[in-house]
């Protein structure tokens, strides 16, 4: 397994991974197989999607403060409930296809750390088998 290491800035945030995950995967050593990317953390999560056009993450964003805003009454009292709920929205891990040692991603597709209580350092483990 490795683990790659992130630092976001903001509270709300997406960071572009794929180069540290194929870095990993290529590390690992698995030629083709399957790869785990797990985020080990509750205000956090990964996804998949676009990144030609960063406006497709800002969207995402800010749709996701409108969907699951920062202050609205939550009944948890670390003051984070929003970023809980955002977590679960995008899941804690992904599954990637890998062959020749790289993952299978579409034209356009990126892999994402999506940040909802920053900023902060986090990490994700990458398995590859």
């Amino acid at each position: 397994m490795q683990t790659i290491s992130v630092k976001t800035s903001s509270r709300v945030e997406m960071v572009d991974i794929t180069a540290q995950v194929a870095d990993a995967i290529r590390d690992e050593g698995i030629q083709d197989g399957l790869a785990v990317v797990f985020v080990p953390h509750t205000t956090a999560g990964v996804t998949i999607n676009e990144n030609a056009d960063p406006d497709v993450a800002r969207d995402i964003r800010s749709h996701l403060d409108k969907l699951v805003p920062p202050s609205a009454g939550y009944a948890h009292a670390e003051g984070n409930a929003d970023a809980h709920i955002k977590s679960s929205l995008f899941g804690p891990s992904l599954v990637l296809i890998v062959s020749g040692g790289r993952p299978v991603l579409g034209t356009w597709q990126a892999v994402y750390f999506c940040e909802g209580d920053g900023p902060r350092r986090r990490k994700v483990h990458v398995a590859a088998r």
